[in-house]
């Protein structure tokens, strides 16, 4: 039990999901906490309590009343809850994130329940440090932060877009062995644009527009650095912040603090290793390819970033890895002619024509590589996939954006119009799909792939800063993680029945690595694996 809480008896210790048993408190802790008479007679292991708690989650209708259920369990029992989710993740990921917590999110203000995580806003500005020090954890080391600016394709919807921190740290324990103790999920509320929201008597958020770019930037400053006053070496997870906001922050707090933008950083990493695993399969380098974005936001100039950072590590110039990348965004090509490019974006502009034909844009630049996170359900129609099959022998079809609704295309689509040839991966799980007798299993470019055992190893090492060196060296250690069978299979990325584990000897790998570069604050055990796994959570009484 963490400290503070120790002193906790009787009904006080019932209500508090932190350090409930329930049934399991034994005969003996029973009688010396107070609990004789609170509970049932029948002393229950823990594993029996999943047994009860899996058989209410298959009485729910559908996945959001799955979400609530076990959002209720944590707030009962903490154990229990981790038990329950680390039994089988291929299963709980998609309902306490993507795609349900989509729903959840929208629904946020009206199926509220108790708080968990902090919220800061506008009117703490200069006293944020005396704010989180109301937090009952003093050792904190990783922070996720949102403004609700950019949630899961759905845009601004403000402070319900908590779900996003709180969903996305109970991976980091569920994937990544992460002491939930040690994590924070906290809503920066700026207030939103979303007049319907703003409107909504149920709504929990500052019911304001979100302040001019000066005031943000210094109520963005004051919080980055009260987090090091008062949670010194915490990592700063940036989440689902508004395409511009997200890249200022990143550019300008990545070198100077221990942060990471999952958005930008993560999603470039999954990407990566989707597109190394599928380059296995073709027996070709990352510089040898064309790539072409739909879409030129955080996500996309992030992983486009990436991959000339990986290019250049294959032996290209700046210049040259660049000239490999097109993006497309809402208002067509990203071209020199433009006025209205970010400093992020001007470096990809291309030297010609005006155009906001994709179709068009795929029979100029002849792309071996296709990128879709835009958002725009459909794009990649079948005149584009085949125009893709046309000029690759093995196309590669990345449909990145998220729900399913905003997906460029499906799985089922990208192999049936490139007559099975393509190499696939989805935002989302699809189902796999059979074709002239053969069953094709697309892949899913999650982040929770990368971002968990990154977490642990940074957990464990408390390096100073996150290098875009490291988030590559994340993605190195996932591909190596899918062996030839899988390839043969079609499959890019390792299976997510496989992600403890995954993320157990990724987080080792990048703690190896961390040591190496001496970037880690700690001594160097002789033993990593060791050393992470007794580091590592495990639920348990």
């Amino acid at each position: 039990m963490a400290s503070q809480k120790s002193s906790l008896r009787g009904m006080a210790l019932l209500n508090d999901g932190d350090v409930n048993h329930g049934t399991g408190f034994t005969v003996e802790e029973r009688k010396t906490l107070g609990l004789e008479g609170l509970i049932p007679p029948h002393v229950e292991t823990l594993d029996r309590q999943m047994e009860r708690s899996l058989h209410h989650i298959e009485l729910k209708p559908d996945d959001l009343e799955r979400y609530i259920y076990l959002n209720s369990l944590v707030d009962r029992n903490e154990t229990l809850f981790y038990k329950v989710l680390r039994s089988d993740p291929a299963r709980f990921v998609p309902i306490i994130y993507a795609p349900t917590l989509a729903r959840a999110c929208k629904l946020f203000s009206h199926i509220y329940r108790r708080p968990r995580g902090m919220y800061i806003t506008l009117d703490m500005k200069g006293r944020i440090a005396e704010v989180l020090r109301n937090w009952p954890e003093s050792d904190v080391r990783t922070i996720c932060v949102t403004t609700g600016g950019r949630i899961l394709g759905l845009g601004d919807i403000g402070v319900n877009g908590m779900g996003i921190p709180i969903g996305k740290l109970q991976l980091y324990t569920v994937c990544g062995s992460v002491p939930p103790r040690s994590l924070l999920p906290i809503q920066l509320d700026i207030g939103t644009t979303n007049a319907a929201l703003r409107a909504d008597p149920l709504y929990l958020g500052a019911r304001r527009e979100p302040p001019p770019i000066e005031e943000l930037d210094e109520f963005v400053e004051e919080f980055v650095q009260a987090v090091q006053e008062v949670f010194p070496g915490c990592c700063l997870h940036f989440e689902d912040w508004k395409g511009t906001d997200a890249l200022r922050y990143l550019a300008r707090y990545r070198d100077k603090v221990l942060c990471y933008n999952d958005d930008i950083q993560g999603t470039a990493a999954v990407t990566l290793v989707g597109l190394v695993t599928a380059l296995r399969v073709k027996k070709e380098k990352l510089s040898e390819q064309r790539y072409l974005f739909l879409g030129a936001g955080s996500s996309g100039l992030g992983t486009a970033d990436m991959l000339v950072s990986a290019m250049k590590l294959e032996g290209l110039t700046d210049e040259q890895a660049c000239e490999r990348i097109t993006l497309m965004d809402v208002e067509g090509l990203l071209e020199t002619s433009r006025t209205d490019l970010l400093p992020e974006q001007k470096r990809f502009a291309k030297d010609t024509a005006p155009t906001t034909d994709l179709l068009a844009t795929i029979k100029n630049t002849r792309p071996t590589v296709l990128i879709g996170v835009s958002t725009c359900g459909g794009a990649f129609n079948q005149a584009v996939i085949k125009e893709m099959a046309t000029l690759n022998e093995r196309p590669i079809i990345f449909s990145l954006s998220l729900p399913e609704i905003n997906a460029e295309c499906t799985a089922e689509e990208a192999y049936i119009w490139s007559e099975g040839r393509a190499l696939f991966a989805g935002g989302i799980q699809f189902p796999n799909v059979e074709l002239d007798g053969k069953v094709f299993y697309p892949g899913q470019a999650n982040n929770f792939y990368i971002f968990p055992g990154l977490g642990l190893a940074v957990y464990a090492t408390h390096p100073e800063i996150i290098t875009d060196e490291l988030i590559i060296e994340a993605a190195r250690s996932l591909t190596d993680q899918v062996d030839e069978v899988a390839l043969e299979r079609g499959r890019l990325f390792p299976p997510q029945t496989d992600i403890i584990d995954v993320s157990m000897t990724s987080a080792v790998r990048l703690a190896e690595f961390i040591f190496d570069k001496g970037m880690a604050r700690v001594d160097r055990p002789n033993d990593i694996r060791a050393w992470i796994e007794k580091l590592a959570y495990d639920p348990h009484y």
